[in-house]
């Protein structure tokens, strides 16, 4: 916006980085980050609608380029489910890997549009203070909260694989044995491993989205600081764009894999 560039370099990214929070109740120990809300649910709605939009069309002939690039990406989700999970992928775990490349894809990407241009945008329609972020995967509430579904989708699946019984019983009795003075040696190790899965899952594609729209305000910066710095950010930018895309595809392919090997991971037996 107008004034973005008349503030400190400090402020600048920090009004970048702040979220259009709302108070829930009088209090403000809990808020609702609105812009990271609506952008997920956007995105979700927009993703859905593009892969129904293609289904929708798609033919047993000759396939139109959109219907071409669809199955190319299915065929490519589908041959990394197969060789993790050995069971009846096309039940539920191919389509949600499916969802979650193709949907965190999107949030990722939206760390292209330059952050100016967004900050503009929204000022012109909230107001000059309107704060509002577009990376929804940047947040660690979204991350988190990706993560910690996947984490109850993988409790769902081992208990229904192996019965509420068989599930506290390898809480109990893996990896070190069914001795009972060895069980809260069992016991404790899993809860390690069940901890961690979510939070690696998370903080990983937190970490790497974050630090990418941070570089990109720096090189934002460093581009308003006089007709040197304009052509210096214009290339360094335009080379962390061309990388950024990698780690983008990348992120989201993590995610996805780790998705997959949690989920057939809970259905096999210690």
């Amino acid at each position: 916006m107008a004034t973005e560039h008349a503030l400190t370099p400090s402020s600048y990214i920090e009004h970048h980085l702040s979220f259009n929070s709302q108070s829930i109740g009088n209090g403000s120990f809990w808020s609702l980050h609105v812009d990271t809300l609506v952008m997920s649910v956007a995105l979700g709605v927009i993703t859905l609608g593009l892969i129904w939009w293609i289904a929708r069309g798609a033919t047993a002939g000759v396939p139109t380029k959109r219907q071409a690039f669809m199955e190319l990406v299915f065929d490519f989700v589908d041959d990394q489910v197969k060789n993790i999970y050995h069971g009846d992928r096309h039940a539920f775990i191919a389509p949600a890997a499916l969802t979650v490349f193709v949907w965190v894809l999107m949030m990722n990407a939206m760390d292209f549009l330059p952050v100016d241009w967004v900050a503009a945008a929204v000022s012109a329609i909230g107001g000059e203070h309107t704060k509002w972020r577009v990376v929804p995967t940047s947040d660690i509430n979204t991350t988190f909260a990706l993560a910690l579904t996947v984490w109850f989708l993988m409790i769902f699946f081992a208990i229904k694989a192996k019965g509420l019984g068989g599930w506290i019983h390898e809480l109990f009795c893996s990896p070190f044995g069914t001795n009972p003075l060895i069980w809260p040696a069992n016991f404790l190790f899993n809860l390690i491993e069940y901890v961690s899965k979510p939070l690696s899952h998370s903080l990983r594609l937190f970490g790497n989205m974050y630090a990418g729209e941070v570089i990109f305000l720096l090189l934002g910066l460093w581009a308003a600081t006089g007709v040197t710095g304009t052509i210096a950010g214009a290339i360094l930018g335009a080379g962390w764009s061309i990388f950024h895309i990698l780690i983008v595809a990348l992120q989201a392919f993590i995610f996805m894999m780790l998705t997959v090997v949690y989920l057939a991971m809970a259905q096999e037996s210690h």
